[in-house]
């Protein structure tokens, strides 16, 4: 994985990074969206289009915000709540839709 959102996009969701990537593997929660590892092709063209700063490169995280590269892979490997099974990898967000869940731990953060 090489970018993933961090806090800054918590609550806030500005979608500007949804309209630069360019094989649609950002994905959007309830909360924030998250950035599928295993779609992205590391163009780092979400980066730059996000107006909060909440996405960057994994090698650039502060320490504070180090569990939302873990999270950002549970997003897609675990099953969320209110959902059968984990989201995967259906290759590509406007397959799917918004997907109405957060991770526990985006959930809850702040709260």
């Amino acid at each position: 994985m090489t970018f993933v959102v961090t806090s800054a996009c918590i609550d806030v969701k500005d979608t500007a990074c949804l309209g630069e990537c360019p094989v649609d593997c950002i994905y959007e929660g309830v909360r924030k969206l998250y950035i599928n590892p295993n779609e992205c092709i590391d163009c780092g063209a979400c980066e730059s289009a996000c107006p909060v700063d909440a996405i960057m490169s994994v090698r650039l995280v502060p320490r504070a915000e180090a569990e939302f590269v873990v999270d950002e892979a549970r997003f897609f490997t675990t099953i969320l709540p209110g959902r059968d099974a984990p989201v995967g990898d259906p290759g590509g967000a406007g397959r799917v839709g918004p997907i109405r869940a957060d991770t526990p731990f985006v959930a809850g953060y702040g709260r």
